[in-house]
């Protein structure tokens, strides 16, 4: 019963303090990560899952398709959709006599952008 209220707590409070290979020397209570590629130690064989700290031991979750946590190291929202996803910074316009098309590339990777977060429908090209 306590394991079922620990892995609620973790997906409830979808925080993760980042990503890394190998769980930290001395984890906090309660803290949460994401397990990267090519895992060891407590982590070997969970590439991909949360690993969050409770009473102890490390708790693994398999993530699945539309789940969302907040990386704090990165001060950014992260999503999984065939592994986690981060939007990458959308770049400005830089000006000068190419106006149109740079305003049109920056649009199109904005809306990609949107999109990967599920912010908006894909469009029926990216269906």
């Amino acid at each position: 019963m306590k394991e079922a209220h620990a892995l609620t707590d973790i997906l409830l409070h979808a925080c993760v303090e980042g990503e890394g290979s190998l769980p930290p020397t001395e984890p906090g209570e309660g803290e949460c990560w994401i397990v990267g590629p090519g895992a060891g130690g407590a982590w070997s064989g969970h590439d991909g899952a949360l690993a969050g700290y409770q009473g102890g031991n490390w708790l693994f979750i398999k993530p699945k398709t539309g789940m969302q946590v907040v990386d704090r190291a990165a001060s950014q929202t992260l999503f999984f959709a065939k592994g986690w996803q981060r939007i990458s910074a959308v770049p400005p316009a830089s000006g000068g006599h190419t106006v149109d098309a740079e305003a049109r590339s920056t649009l199109a990777k904005l809306i990609e952008a949107l999109e990967l977060a599920k912010l908006l429908p894909p469009s029926a090209g990216n269906i």
